[in-house]
């Protein structure tokens, strides 16, 4: 094993091409596995476990300057908005990426607005970035990113927004498939939940809007009910349930549905006797419940179409269509 270097100095890919007694662009053809530069199996193998015993890792944006281009698909998101559903999705999305030869990258800083938020995406230079929140993307936002060079722009939002490639998922409609149910079992005081949690309020506003919609086309009352996804605000808000006067719950998704469904079991309110409840997402734990949870499916693009779709933005500048998301009823006995 090579002697680790001391001090701030790091390994290059002189380094490594010194140890295997090979040149520069040899290192280089090999590391990069660059097409049409052929190099021995001898010589290959040299340089891999020259580059192994050195601890060397090849430097993404000065590859990305040799190539022309970057190689990262940036994923913008507040990690407390992803979600148990999004977040099993995105990790299918970074393997299908992966195989077209991408490196996702999830990117958590907050912005004022959407023009400060594009400038630092930009500033990393990535080949795509796929907007989950794009209601917040404008098309001046996305002017940013395209005079930075990045090529493929794909949004996952309530309309379209010029100059980048839309898949249709409109959050109020959620609300509205919840509260049409509760509406038509009768309910007609009905609480939506809105997380307290840092970016959920991007997808809860919309979904109590969609609510209301519903409710006042059927003379039902919606009012927001605040909860943070812990214990004791579940506990206080339950112990209030009785003063607030609701028969019915859209709780924003399963597991904010089934940690208030606890809450109140504990103060004695019955599911769906007094209350029912409608949760969203359909994970595995709704249909764990008891009694088991109504919810609002989603069905998402596959992650597969997103990343060919994302490759051929970035190759090409243009793609075909990728179907919306769609929100469907899941009755069970909560409601």
């Amino acid at each position: 094993m090579a002697e680790e270097k001391s001090g701030a100095a790091s390994i290059t890919s002189t380094d490594v091409a010194r140890l295997a007694g090979v040149s520069r662009a040899t290192v280089s053809f090999v590391l990069n596995d660059t097409q049409g530069h052929r190099v021995s199996d001898g010589t290959r193998a040299r340089v891999l476990a020259a580059a192994k015993d050195l601890g060397y890792v090849p430097h993404a944006a000065a590859r990305s300057l040799r190539a022309g281009r970057s190689d990262l698909v940036l994923l913008p998101a507040s990690v407390s908005a992803i979600g148990s559903l999004v977040s099993g999705w995105v990790d299918d999305l970074q393997s299908e990426l992966d195989r077209h030869g991408y490196t996702t990258v999830l990117h958590t800083g907050r912005f004022p607005d959407a023009a400060s938020a594009a400038r630092a995406w930009a500033e990393l230079r990535p080949a795509a970035v796929l907007a989950m929140n794009g209601d917040r993307l404008t098309p001046e936002a996305a002017g940013v990113l395209r005079r930075a060079g990045v090529r493929g722009l794909l949004a996952v939002a309530a309309r379209p927004v010029d100059g980048v490639h839309t898949v249709a998922f409109d959050h109020g409609r959620i609300g509205e498939v919840a509260v049409e149910h509760l509406i038509a079992r009768g309910r007609s005081r009905i609480g939506v939940v809105m997380p307290r949690e840092r970016g959920l309020d991007a997808f809860g506003a919309p979904r109590l809007a969609g609510a209301r919609r519903v409710a006042a086309r059927h003379m039902a009352v919606v009012r927001p009910v605040e909860l943070a996804y812990t214990r004791e605000s579940a506990t206080d808000l339950a112990a209030r349930w009785e003063d607030l006067g609701l028969d019915a719950v859209f709780a924003f998704n399963d597991e904010y549905a089934a940690l208030l469904m606890h809450a109140l079991r504990s103060e004695g309110v019955a599911v769906p006797e007094e209350v029912a409840v409608v949760g969203c997402d359909d994970l595995v734990l709704a249909g764990l419940q008891q009694p088991p949870l109504t919810t609002v499916r989603l069905h998402l693009p596959a992650a597969a179409t997103i990343a060919d779709t994302l490759h051929a933005l970035i190759e090409h500048g243009a793609a075909p269509a990728v179907p919306g998301v769609e929100a469907e009823l899941v009755h069970r006995l909560s409601s």
